[in-house]
């Protein structure tokens, strides 16, 4: 058929189409084509495939093609080689530009990316990103993050960061953690909100370096994991938060630590260690959101604990929470033995906990104190709309306490109001220290359900 029936054909058969859909009615068509992009297709066997194109188009949506085909270094060739990326891709670029449709899958979207960013297509980009997000999860985001970096794609990589700060313990876990840069991990190990336990970091670190040491061909021993990972990278890891037995059967038996960094260590988890420990001291904020029902502090050690006297507090909240755990008011290097007790109106008991603890210096917005934790082996659901009575027996030297309590404080979404214990004492027959305005209770560690 002639040249002139082809293009009669076409007018015909498009007769009322609007421009976007005549363009899309000549893609990857013979009809007015005049170049050819050659690509080699993935799924033929290496087949070499052309596929007709027209200038003007291409010109009209990119300025890389516009120089390519119009500029004054212009390709004067009729055909187009394409070797860095499939046929499949390249194809499904030319499909947007030609229709602003695109068929975008897990196969595809990165390498259609990378022709976004290439042939300075926007709103491919855009499109390509946003698929990204919406499919985004623990187990491929640190897969997607690097190319999010690399193309800056800064709402991309923002959402990155978020579903690997609320849910790090599964994103560590990834085939993709142990490909990620040592830059991006040590942004990973610097942030304060990962969702996390610190022990489950340090393997996830551990892993990483001993992968590294395969890809470099060396042997996985400690000095050697320890230069590939960096001082900033090590020393970021939170030690001193670990449980003594965590640290002793993973991190000692990782070699990472140098002899005095494990020594100094095993000396502050068994409460004789004088001097900074040379690590963070503080769990992540991620892994337990904090409130403090105070606005300043004491800093006397004048709160003494008597037999028959007790430290309570009511808890109202706003929303469900899980509760972790919470800190009390402590003395330096003193030790408390505590039964904490969770009661609601009713009496009847939702939660408790008892042990012995020794109190250590505490970071949080307000400043610092000596105190201790105590946590829940398994978080504490609190519902919103019932009143929680939180009562302490506790047996030490005099310690800390708060001053300036507020009866209400909002952190996080979530409103916590503070109330006295009076309606609860009567099933107690007990004198009660603690109140709104001052006493115990410093910190409640929390996270949303």
């Amino acid at each position: 058929m002639s040249l002139d029936a082809l293009c009669k054909d076409f007018w015909l058969s498009t007769a009322g189409y609007s421009i976007r859909e005549r363009c899309s009615a000549i893609f990857n068509q013979e009809l007015l084509s005049d170049v050819k992009f050659v690509v080699v297709s993935s799924q033929s066997d290496c087949e070499i495939k052309h596929i007709p194109a027209h200038k003007f188009l291409l010109a009209m949506s990119s300025p890389v093609f516009f120089a390519m085909f119009y500029s004054e270094l212009a390709e004067t060739k009729d055909f187009v080689e394409i070797t860095d990326c499939e046929y499949e891709c390249f194809l499904e670029m030319l499909r947007f530009i030609y229709s602003d449709m695109v068929n975008l899958n897990s196969d595809n979207v990165m390498q259609l990316l990378y022709l976004a960013k290439k042939y300075m297509l926007s709103s491919l980009a855009d499109k390509c990103s946003a698929f990204l997000q919406k499919n985004l999860d623990a187990s491929n985001v640190f897969s997607v993050l690097p190319d999010a970096l690399k193309y800056e794609e800064k709402p991309l990589l923002d959402h990155c960061w978020q579903v690997i700060e609320k849910d790090a313990k599964e994103a560590v876990k990834s085939d993709g953690f142990v490909t990620i840069a040592r830059s991006v991990l040590e942004e990973l190990v610097q942030k304060e909100s990962l969702n996390i336990k610190e022990v489950a970091l340090f393997k996830a670190v551990d892993l990483w370096a001993v992968s590294e040491c395969g890809k470099q061909s060396i042997e996985a021993q400690g000095p050697v994991k320890r230069r590939i990972l960096g001082e900033q990278i090590v020393k970021a890891i939170r030690f001193p938060v670990m449980e003594q037995k965590e640290f002793a059967d993973v991190v000692l038996d990782s070699d990472i630590l140098t002899h005095k960094e494990a020594y100094d260590l095993m000396k502050y988890f068994n409460s004789v260690l004088k001097g900074p420990v040379g690590f963070p001291e503080a769990k992540r904020a991620g892994f337990s959101k904090s409130v403090s029902r105070f606005t300043c502090m004491s800093l006397s050690n004048s709160w003494c604990y008597a037999k028959g006297v007790i430290n309570a507090i009511v808890v109202f909240v706003s929303k469900d929470i899980m509760l972790h755990g919470v800190r009390l008011f402590g003395s330096e290097g003193g030790k408390y033995s505590i039964s904490l007790t969770i009661v609601k109106t009713n009496a009847a008991c939702v939660a408790s906990e008892k042990g012995t603890f020794t109190s250590r210096p505490v970071q949080n917005e307000l400043g610092q104190y000596d105190g201790y934790e105590v946590a829940f082996p398994i978080p504490v659901s609190l519902k919103a709309g019932e009143h929680y009575c939180f009562r302490a027996e506790i047996s030490g030297p005099p310690s800390w306490f708060g001053e300036s309590g507020q009866s209400s404080v909002e952190k996080f979404g979530v409103r916590f109001n503070f109330s006295s214990t009076s309606e609860f004492l009567y099933y107690w027959n007990l004198r009660n220290d603690s109140n709104v305005f001052k006493g115990q209770f410093s910190e409640f560690l929390f996270s949303m359900e």
